[in-house]
């Protein structure tokens, strides 16, 4: 009876090691059974130094830190996983990646590009100040600087990133373009080189000139998690 027990136990552990997986090493889990992928990132400075201190509108939600990220002067998080880490994690829960993306190729008079794939959640899990954690939707976490208002409805896409070549004279060497800029999500198609976009197109662009609220978010350097789940 109690090898049979045992037996039971080990087998229920079993699945839940398989259901819920964490490498250490990148910082990125996954969750099976919630279809949830979460990574494990810091709030971001809004000024660089080698930028003397200016401060450029928000365009991405998470990149890697300076100097290694292109981008890394305009995100609200920074994390160090390989994006294409985060999207083998996105197809382990089930989820299949789609094309992104890119505004800057457009032509005068053709239609603005939009970002296909399986719509997921995206949240940002911060220290509640009472010893556990509280989640907070990407509306919460911005803001229009001058009105102080939160920007329009956003969904965001796993799109996956285009390939690149690296070295030019070798055009055929494609490498996944986002682990060469270290962009993971990007709120306007400025990059292809990305994992998940936004539904918005280079329009809004124009318009949305966003920040970070520094009441609601936790200040800079802070450990969070970037939490991607399936809908």
């Amino acid at each position: 009876m109690k090898k049979c027990i045992f037996a039971i136990v080990a087998v229920a552990l079993l699945g839940l090691a398989r259901a819920t997986s964490a490498d250490e090493k990148t910082g990125v889990t996954v969750d099976a059974a919630k279809k949830s992928v979460s990574v494990d990132a810091k709030v971001a400075p809004r000024k660089l130094e080698h930028l003397k201190g200016e401060q450029y509108p928000i365009e991405l939600i998470a990149s890697w830190p300076h100097p290694k990220g292109k981008k890394a002067h305009e995100t609200v998080l920074t994390f160090d996983a390989n994006p294409s880490a985060v999207h083998k994690a996105l197809e382990a829960v089930g989820l299949k990646s789609g094309k992104p993306a890119k505004g800057s190729a457009m032509k005068d008079g053709d239609p603005d590009p939009k970002a296909q794939g399986p719509e997921v959640n995206v949240f940002i899990e911060v220290p509640d100040g009472a010893g556990g954690t509280k989640r907070l939707t990407l509306d919460k976490v911005l803001m229009d600087p001058k009105t102080k208002k939160a920007p329009p409805k956003m969904s965001f896409v796993f799109t996956g990133s285009a390939l690149s070549a690296p070295d030019p004279n070798k055009p055929d060497d494609k490498k996944y373009g986002a682990d060469l800029t270290g962009s993971l999500i990007c709120l306007f198609p400025v990059t292809d080189e990305v994992v998940l976009q936004t539904g918005w197109t280079m329009k809004e662009e124009k318009f949305l000139k966003l920040d970070v609220r520094p009441d609601v978010l936790p200040k800079e350097g802070t450990p969070v998690k970037l939490v991607i789940e399936a809908k």
